[in-house]
């Protein structure tokens, strides 16, 4: 029986130290950073800066020198040495609805069916995830929380990752619908005959008269009067075209794109942004002239063709950049839920690759907040702006000098404890490291 209890007590520490950390409360000082580097977010870089913030609102973000208030009553900290970064945010994850990929009852990513505009991945998204932690640790704050598999697979959410519940939670509810365009029918084998190619197209024309009807009926359905019966399919679709809400159209292809975009600007829709986009560089005329930004998925990838160049993948961002498309960048590949944590790395690659640092931190922070209608609280690190902010003990897009010290969201100091850290803890001790 001693036994018994010994084990029991001991695996009750286990859950107990290994569990996601409580969400801080509100920030209930002010706090005053100094001697930091300060990457503002829009290319602005200030050294020696002083950065303060209370109820949860910069009040002060700027050279040292020009701070003139009375800092007694502060909370200081002392950040001689580091970086201080807007808190990065993660577009087009599956952070919150995905906890182990082969483990069904823990994925919670889609709904039954095709066309889904009505579905809300927010109400699925999960606070207690273990893997939420280990994202903030590289300085990973704010996620747009995204639902797959559908063709239209519904709408997403931003979210802070330090909540007790989806409600707390909640940045900006349903920012957008997420349509993956259908994909154009190539032979996929020398072996394929005819009937199986036909079959394939038959299949996408069907796909793109059922998205046709759909936004058509749901266009008309704005222009009836107060009183109709309500329609959740319907009215959900309704922000698209008064512009409240984005059209995330999921292409790589360049006809893709191109098709895509044209569709959604023939069917009256506002805002468009084009998620993945590997061929984005095929068609950069075309989404300026469209003002269409683009979510650039898997940087880190192989080229799409044999006659594309080596680093086309790597080199994508700074293409955009040259033509002047607002962009941003994601986290696909590998592992797409716990790899978000490396989307400062995606960031410094694109560096390696045309970009500047400032460019690539702007297209994790205020490029993405723009994107997805956050700008006026996220992004940058401005006086009035919520105080969600990293301070690093290195270049924070460099996974080799990337050493995050502290972090808030809204002003509040979050925990940068993870099972990860516990478990790093737990075996350093064991083995003298």
């Amino acid at each position: 029986m001693r036994v018994i209890l010994t084990l029991a007590f001991a695996g009750a520490a286990f859950a107990a130290a290994a569990q996601v950390p409580m969400p801080t409360p509100a920030q209930s000082r002010p706090v005053l950073i100094t001697g930091a580097t300060l990457h503002v977010g829009n290319g602005t870089v200030v050294p020696n800066a002083t950065v303060a913030f209370d109820k949860g609102r910069l009040t002060y973000a700027g050279p040292a020198a020009g701070f003139t208030q009375d800092k007694a009553g502060f909370e200081a900290i002392d950040a001689a040495g580091q970086h201080l970064y807007p808190g990065l945010i993660v577009p087009n994850t599956t952070l919150g609805l995905t906890e182990v990929e082969s483990i069904r009852a823990t994925v919670d990513d889609e709904e039954v069916g095709m066309l889904n505009p009505n579905v809300r991945a927010i109400v699925a998204y999960n606070t207690d995830s273990d893997i939420l932690p280990t994202v903030r640790t590289n300085g990973v704050l704010l996620a747009q929380t995204t639902p797959r598999g559908a063709l239209l697979a519904g709408q997403s959410s931003v979210v802070q990752l330090d909540a007790w519940n989806w409600q707390d939670a909640v940045v900006r509810a349903d920012d957008g619908q997420h349509l993956t365009w259908p994909q154009m029918v190539f032979r996929l084998n020398p072996n394929e005959d005819a009937t199986a190619l036909e079959r394939r197209q038959k299949a996408r024309e069907t796909q793109l008269r059922d998205l046709e009807q759909l936004f058509g009926e749901a266009s008309a359905y704005r222009q009836q009067p107060a009183g109709r019966p309500e329609n959740l399919r319907l009215a959900s679709l309704a922000g698209i075209f008064d512009g409240s809400k984005t059209l995330y159209l999921h292409a790589d292809y360049g006809k893709e794109i191109i098709e895509s975009v044209r569709f959604a600007k023939r069917m009256g829709v506002q805002k468009v942004s084009v998620v993945g986009a590997r061929d984005a560089w095929m068609a950069l005329d075309f989404l300026k002239q469209n003002d269409v930004s683009v979510v650039v998925s898997r940087v880190h990838a192989l080229p799409r063709r044999d006659a594309d160049d080596y680093d086309q993948p790597y080199k994508l961002p700074a293409q955009l950049q040259a033509a002047g498309i607002r962009f941003c960048l994601d986290y696909q590949g590998d592992q797409e839920t716990s790899g978000s944590r490396n989307l400062a790395f995606v960031a410094g690659t694109a560096v390696a690759f045309g970009l500047t640092k400032e460019q690539a931190l702007t297209a994790v922070t205020l490029s993405t907040a723009q994107i997805m209608g956050i700008d006026k609280d996220y992004g940058t690190l401005e006086t009035g702006k919520s105080a969600t902010l990293v301070l690093s003990k290195g270049d924070l897009l460099d996974m080799r000098t990337n050493a995050v010290s502290r972090a808030f969201i809204d002003g509040r100091g979050i925990s940068l404890e993870s099972k990860q850290t516990y478990l790093e803890k737990k075996f350093r001790g064991k083995y003298g490291l």
